[in-house]
């Protein structure tokens, strides 16, 4: 943790600006660069997120040896595109909700460089809500840090290990997957689970708008379903945009459970979709 000097935070939201009061509060004595607009480096800075901000990126990331792109999933490919003028020796890692994309820019321009520079990663965490001022220093911890290191890239050594020991010292655990796992699974416990509350909202609001009614009776379980579907779609656009095949398969396959259960609501087969769900839930 300690041989980082200077940390570059590129897009200071929510994940940004979370992991720099994370990485304040877990010791870290170096330098907190973040790279915004204006308005928003000036709101990080005053509320100790960093210490200084420049909204150009090759300033912001001049001098510094680590270097997190925080932004949504297509903003980070169009970084990726300078990593060029990054410095040499950085360490270039993300926080992308996909990776398989985000990987294969960064091979196409860094080449052979690629796995010596970039460590694709995805912190589990977050919040329904966007934005600098949702930004928690406790927001890692217990959650899982997945990385999906690339082809001949050791996670044990060098800039990488004291990336993850700092990752681990946020109170995070880091997980690595592969790359086509990663963005199997998270279309179904992540992208999915999205994909489904929105669809609720949207269909309460066509439905029944601001009915006094429903909003009244409206408990716990209504709460927590559509919790998520005041996410921002400016994120979830490129998740869509960059995880088609493996949402689109998830949305497929829950449509068809639903299906079976909307032919079977006066019959045993609505109880055996009860029992395998809790099998899930016990697991």
């Amino acid at each position: 943790m300690n041989s980082f000097r200077q940390i570059t935070i590129v897009g200071v939201g929510l994940i940004g600006g979370s992991f720099g009061l994370a990485a304040r509060q877990a010791g870290f004595q170096g330098e907190i660069v973040g790279c915004d607009r204006l308005d928003v480096l000036e709101r990080a800075r005053q509320s100790g997120v960093i210490d200084s901000g420049d909204p150009d990126l090759g300033a912001a990331t001049q001098g510094s040896d680590l270097i997190l792109l925080a932004t949504p999933v297509g903003s980070i490919i169009d970084l990726l595109e300078q990593a060029p003028i990054f410095p040499p020796d950085a360490l270039i890692t993300d926080v992308g909700s996909t990776k398989q994309a985000i990987v294969e820019r960064v091979r196409a321009v860094l080449g052979a460089a690629a796995a010596q520079r970039f460590l694709p990663g995805h912190p589990m965490a977050g919040k329904e809500l966007s934005g600098l001022e949702q930004a928690d220093a406790g927001l890692f911890q217990n959650a899982v840090w997945l990385i999906t290191p690339m082809e001949g890239q050791d996670v044990t050594a060098g800039p990488i290990a004291a990336f993850l020991a700092l990752v681990e010292s946020m109170g995070a655990r880091v997980m690595p997957m592969n790359l086509a796992r990663h963005d199997q699974l998270c279309a179904w416990i992540s992208h999915l689970p999205q994909m489904i509350a929105t669809a609720l909202g949207a269909t309460l609001e066509e439905e029944f708008g601001d009915d006094p009614e429903l909003h009244a009776i409206g408990g716990r379980a209504l709460r927590e379903m559509t919790r998520i579907a005041s996410s921002p779609y400016s994120m979830w656009r490129d998740i869509a945009l960059t995880n088609t095949a493996n949402i689109h398969e998830a949305i497929l396959r829950l449509e068809q459970r639903l299906a079976f259960i909307r032919e079977n609501l006066r019959t045993r087969g609505l109880a055996e979709e009860f029992e395998q769900a809790q099998k899930f839930r016990h697991t």
